[in-house]
């Protein structure tokens, strides 16, 4: 049994950088024609010029995790121009509230609310309907393993994302009917903009991450791309509902 997505349209929120073009660009060469989603177009049409190269159909959408108006125009976008949508990697996320319960604030609580939680539910229920009506699909929501297992000082992102965990359940359960696979995946720490800017700033970072897991290492990105290529095709096929994991064996309890 093969990867091959040849013939699927997958949206990826997010798309346009970091993980989140990885993942674009692995659906790519495994056939997929790709919808990148970013709030910055520009950097979307760079992913799409490259998937393009390959000769795939791709589609660059300005759109905000945050704003249910901007998602209900991705969705408008994604149908008149690909016509369906087979695949979706809900992948943005925000996480700028580091530090203590006390100190964080409403403010915060609401905007990382509304991107890593309310945003993933809202674009999956509008387009699980769409997904069914054309013989089903496949959602991917990306958590992290923070949301499985808790750390001080991320305590809103690690709600959100576990959050997110329990609404994949919910979703596979409702969607299981309708041919609709959802499953999430759980990343530990892996080489991106914002690990590698934070290691760079704080020492001791990166090392301390690196033991924290039983593999003693930071994953590349292209690790974290493979498990998702895996929920999406036939591989998975008899996955639903499902957390996995891909974190090196994060020991942090």
């Amino acid at each position: 049994m093969n990867i091959d997505l040849t013939g699927k349209v997958a949206l990826v929120t997010g798309g346009s950088r970091g993980l989140g073009r990885k993942i674009s660009l692995g659906l790519a060469k495994a056939g997929a024609d790709v919808v990148v989603a970013s709030r910055k177009l520009d950097s979307c049409e760079r992913v799409c010029d490259d998937i393009r190269a390959m000769g795939r159909n791709a589609l660059a959408v300005s759109a905000h995790l945050g704003d249910t108006a901007s998602l209900d125009n991705l969705i408008t976008k994604t149908i008149d121009t690909m016509g369906r949508v087979d695949i979706l990697i809900n992948n943005a996320g925000i996480n700028p509230a580091m530090g203590t319960l006390s100190d964080l604030s409403p403010e915060l609580f609401d905007k990382m609310y509304a991107v890593n939680l309310k945003g993933p539910w809202y674009l999956a229920s509008r387009l699980a309907p769409k997904m069914a009506s054309a013989g089903g699909g496949n959602i991917v929501n990306i958590i992290s393993v923070s949301g499985l297992k808790p750390a001080a000082y991320q305590g809103f992102y690690s709600t959100m994302k576990a959050g997110l965990n329990a609404m994949t359940k919910v979703m596979a359960i409702e969607w299981a009917d309708q041919h609709i696979r959802v499953n999430a995946l759980a990343p530990g720490s892996y080489h991106s903009d914002l690990f590698d800017s934070t290691a760079s700033a704080i020492p001791g970072f990166e090392d301390g991450a690196a033991a924290a897991c039983l593999q003693k290492r930071i994953a590349e990105t292209e690790e974290i791309v493979g498990p998702i290529l895996f929920l999406v095709s036939d591989m998975g096929s008899y996955t639903t509902g499902a957390t996995l994991v891909a974190d090196g064996g994060y020991l942090a309890q």
